[in-house]
């Protein structure tokens, strides 16, 4: 059983921080590419390409979300077949992961979507467009930021499950009669 255990535990956490890293460094940065500005032409580009990044993250996030559950469904299954209570580092390490994803979802994406709409919106002023404009950019980076956090986070996780703590005892021998 702590084979399947375990096995889960490592796929979990493989799937999380492989996507994790797949979304930051890959997927995301080719919507605001060349090929998608040329894609969906100049004047369509800005406005699209951050709607199209909208729908994303919104999965991005659901993903985290339940990646997240099951990481501390794990951790809740060790604990019950091996009798012994969870790492207080990783459990909180979970929890503030899951914490930090829910803050991002939940919001600062609405709160960057409202930006990105102003930010184009055609009955605002350019002055409020290019102070939404702007606002953005500050939200945008401090998602950034957090989601930085997010995937060191999961690194942590990843290297915990895959190198559990030793789980033997020591028992000193008896005493020899002699």
């Amino acid at each position: 059983m702590i084979v399947f255990l375990r096995f889960i535990g490592v796929v979990n956490a493989a799937i999380w921080l492989g996507t994790s890293i797949f979304f930051s460094f890959g997927a995301g940065p080719a919507l605001f590419s060349g090929d998608m500005r040329a894609l969906l032409g100049a004047n369509n580009f800005p406005y699209y390409s951050g709607a199209i990044a909208r729908i994303v993250l919104s999965s991005y996030f659901h993903f985290h979300v339940a990646c997240g559950i099951i990481a501390l469904l794990h951790l809740m299954a060790e604990k019950l077949y091996l009798g012994r209570p969870p790492s207080k580092f990783i459990t909180s390490l979970l929890i503030g992961i899951l914490t930090i994803t829910m803050i991002g979802g939940l919001w600062m994406q609405p709160k960057m979507h409202d930006l990105h709409v102003a930010a184009y919106a055609t009955k605002a002023t350019p002055a409020e467009r290019v102070a939404a404009m702007h606002s953005f950019r500050a939200w945008h980076g401090a998602s950034q930021i957090i989601n930085l956090f997010i995937i060191c986070g999961i690194l942590i996780y990843a290297w915990r499950v895959n190198n559990p703590p030793d789980t033997t005892t020591f028992v000193r021998p008896g005493k020899f009669g002699g």
